[in-house]
């Protein structure tokens, strides 16, 4: 009940107005957030990798409906890998499709993609192209393949929560794209996705196996400590080397986890967002775990 209320909330309009200038929600939101600007961001980067972890940063945005906003967002994304680059660390970001300009038409989103897979060939950087909600999923995947035929700078998301998803990892693996597996965090149908939470895990697991042997440098994608423990567990049992996949982790959550993980010499990479249009992601972020809240709230008014 609570997961749901939070994912209504994320996409409402007025609420998102008030929160992202309100400051004590903004405060609220740097547990998860790194900052509003580009500059923030590369200092949580440089933070982070002096632990021994890798990042891959998001200019958090999406659903554009303005051409012109659309193009300055791959802009961003495009400075924040030369920055990276320049600051030595490895230029990798995260990008939403729809903030590309999806929902203006794919020739407009298209065109602004592979302009930023381009740039990330240039410096040997990455683009992971993240999934959103089912709506966009059929397109999203269109996209990713399309553009891999000359960009193999690119890689997708797999939502475990998905019904589809085990045809989906099975042709994206066959294609060689590399792929970042995760639970999954919007508001969908029972006919589009597991509800229940058993079934979710289930799924994981299973696609965990399947990419692990078949994928090409898989990312797997969870603060679960069970579904971190099952991967390591099959990793070991089939000779799987843990330079042959990595970890991806949120900022901000299961911090001593990450360093454990690093510790113990496995890669761990911080999904590392910033930007001014956080609410939607902090919104998902306090569906996943409502905890959260109150833990937020405790630090706020210490």
């Amino acid at each position: 009940m609570l997961r749901s209320s939070f994912l209504y909330l994320s996409r409402q309009a007025r609420l998102r107005r008030w929160a992202e200038t309100a400051a004590l929600a903004r405060r609220m939101s740097r547990r998860f957030v790194a900052g509003e600007t580009l500059a923030e961001a590369l200092d949580a980067a440089r933070r982070v990798a002096a632990q021994g972890l890798v990042v891959t940063l998001d200019h958090l945005g999406e659903n554009v409906t303005d051409e012109f906003e659309a193009r300055a967002d791959a802009a961003e994304a495009g400075q924040a890998l030369r920055e990276l680059a320049a600051a030595g660390l490895e230029p990798n970001v995260s990008i939403k499709l729809t903030q590309f300009g999806l929902d203006l038409g794919e020739a407009v989103c298209r065109q602004n993609v592979c302009q930023l897979a381009g740039q990330a060939a240039e410096i040997g950087g990455f683009v992971r192209i993240d999934m959103e909600s089912s709506a966009y999923t059929d397109r999203t995947l269109a996209i990713v393949s399309d553009l891999y035929r000359s960009h193999h700078t690119v890689g997708a998301v797999i939502q475990a929560y998905l019904r589809r998803s085990d045809r989906d990892t099975e042709r994206l693996s066959e294609e060689g794209i590399r792929i970042r597996l995760c639970k999954g965090a919007y508001l969908e149908s029972p006919s589009v996705a597991f509800e229940k939470k058993a079934e979710v895990d289930e799924s994981f697991l299973r696609l965990m196996r399947y990419l692990l042997v078949h994928g090409t440098y898989p990312a797997i994608a969870t603060h679960d400590e069970r579904m971190i423990a099952a991967t390591r567990e099959f990793a070991s049992r089939e000779g799987i080397a843990p330079n042959r996949f990595e970890f991806q982790m949120l900022y901000g959550i299961q911090r001593e986890l990450q360093r454990q993980l690093v510790a113990d010499g496995y890669r761990v990479r911080l999904y590392v967002p910033y930007g001014v249009a956080w609410y939607p992601y902090f919104m998902r972020r306090l569906a996943e775990r409502p905890a959260n809240l109150l833990f937020l709230a405790r630090s706020v008014l210490k």
